[in-house]
């Protein structure tokens, strides 16, 4: 009898727990899945499961890993058989994809054989399949973020980065309890994903840590910045061993930063020296070594930076410029605003970029059709360029008016204002000289150029290039200005157009 109560008691626990963890997910009122769990065999093959939907929906395109194939990828309502494919896995794998139905996501887990935990070099994690979980031994090379646990993890075959770590008790957002630091020689294993190309262990258990038998003291001065026109950064290092330390400066940096002087010791003290720097903002990290008695070496780092000046520059030109820590100045028209409060997108005659969460930029600082400069460095975002650790130096505001209003305005080449209007006429189309129209009046417009900015020929060709004609809704940017007693937009500045109906 108390087997028997043994085992409808365990039935009962399985019994309940799928109806509150599984059906819970799979019996949403918008979609229903027939399973949110997918076994594949690990000699590979495919299983199948059934989506019944009231609305159009679709897998996460970027959440769907290399080793597995979903067909099909969306639909629509009604019911539909989703095939889930993958190869072999011997050592196992699993992942965790989303279907989103509207405002609904539905949980769909694929399981691959028993995930075994392999040990593993840099170089084999990253040539290795995802999901799979690894185990490695590196060095602690830089740290990104101290309350996740975000760090590169550097052997002798390469680099990855560790996304997540957990603490002693397996718990997140408690790295610094670790007490890891640059240089520390660290076993950590977790599951491998791929994000924008990057290789990654995710939420890794920290298996084992051996502290550097060297580290940075401290820098003098405290931020280890070289001013603009050049000077010395003084690092304190300690050195727990008798063999002494070597210093390394990468190559790329050697042209300006050197090596002054070493004093020895067990805390030596290395000092660099840069001369004047007549480009923008640069870095450059340094390794410092040394070795026990048995040979084994262990390495410390540390980042020497120099101000340098601010890049004055077209749109065009920064979009060209390489990911780095030099600083821009660009100045165009806002054309949007990105997500309310994460920035905004300005253009100027050569070009279009994003202003990525300027410094104290709210969502109310700026409206679409100011003229603003920003100041940043060039970043990127899953292959598209935007300014990113900026600033908004400087506002020129531009009011919208009709046409009408903007002939009462006193004439003044520094304020700006937007009309829109119908080209009623076009007297000049290399300058974009024309009339414009609106349901007030009618209003000379003297230039309208592609872009702020725009100088000699750059100011030719808008009409012809954007197809703008005769009856055409135009949106303009520019100046009240007079001339021979008629008043007129002058140096206008193209900002959008909708072709005639």
């Amino acid at each position: 009898m108390k087997l028997k109560y043994f085992l409808s008691f365990f039935a009962l626990v399985a019994l309940l727990s799928s109806c509150s963890d599984d059906d819970a997910m799979t019996l949403l009122d918008e979609i229903k899945v027939s399973s949110s769990y997918v076994s594949i065999d690990v000699n590979g093959g495919s299983n199948k499961i059934t989506v019944n939907a009231k609305e159009a929906w679709s897998f996460d395109e970027a959440e769907i890993p290399a080793w597995l194939t979903v067909s099909p990828m969306n639909g629509g309502a009604g019911e539909t058989t989703v095939t889930f494919t993958a190869p072999a896995a011997p050592d196992g794998r699993n992942t965790v994809l989303h279907i989103a139905c509207g405002i609904n996501s539905q949980n769909i887990n694929v399981i691959q054989g028993l995930s075994v935990v392999k040990n593993a070099t840099c170089a084999e994690v990253i040539e290795g399949p995802e999901s799979k979980n690894y185990r490695v031994t590196g060095t602690v090379a830089s740290i990104v973020n101290t309350t996740y646990g975000n760090w590169y993890l550097r052997d002798e075959t390469g680099e990855i980065y560790i996304y997540g770590t957990l603490d002693a008790k397996g718990n997140t957002k408690n790295f610094l309890s670790l007490g890891l630091e640059v240089g520390d020689i660290v076993t950590v294993e977790g599951p491998k994903t791929v994000y924008n190309g990057t290789v990654e262990l995710v939420d890794v258990t920290v298996v084992k840590i051996q502290k550097s038998l060297v580290k940075v003291e401290g820098y003098d001065p405290l931020d280890a910045t070289i001013p603009v026109e050049g000077g010395n950064v003084a690092i304190t290092l300690s050195c727990k061993t008798n063999n002494g330390v070597s210093v390394e400066v990468p190559e790329e940096a050697k042209d300006w930063l050197g090596i002054v002087s070493v004093v020895g010791g067990a805390e030596p003290v290395v000092t660099f020296h840069a001369n004047a720097n007549t480009g923008g903002d640069r870095s450059a990290t340094v390794v410092f070594k040394t070795t026990d008695d048995s040979g084994k070496e262990y390495t410390a780092e540390a980042t020497v930076y120099q101000t340098g000046s601010i890049i004055e520059c077209t749109v065009a030109d920064f979009l060209a410029a390489e990911i780095g820590e030099t600083q821009y100045r660009m100045t165009g028209v806002v054309t949007g605003i990105y997500r309310e409060t994460q920035g905004f997108y300005i253009r100027d005659y050569s070009g279009e970029t994003l202003v990525y969460r300027p410094a104290g930029f709210t969502g109310i600082e700026v409206k679409e059709g100011d003229v603003v400069t920003v100041v940043g460095k060039r970043g990127d975002y899953k292959g598209s360029p935007q300014m990113v650790e900026g600033i908004v130096e400087d506002i020129i505001p531009v009011t919208r008016v009709t046409i009408d209003e903007f002939l009462d305005m006193e004439d003044n080449p520094n304020t700006y204002y937007m009309i829109s209007g119908t080209i009623t006429e076009i007297v000049r189309a290399d300058y974009g000289n024309l009339y414009l129209e609106d349901e007030t009046n009618r209003v000379y417009v003297y230039g309208c150029y592609p872009g702020w900015g725009a100088t000699g020929d750059n100011r030719k060709g808008l009409l012809e290039s954007k197809g703008i004609e005769l009856g055409d809704q135009l949106s303009v940017i520019g100046v009240k200005s007079t001339y021979n007693g008629t008043p007129q937009l002058a140096n206008g500045i193209y900002f959008s157009h909708e072709k005639a109906q």
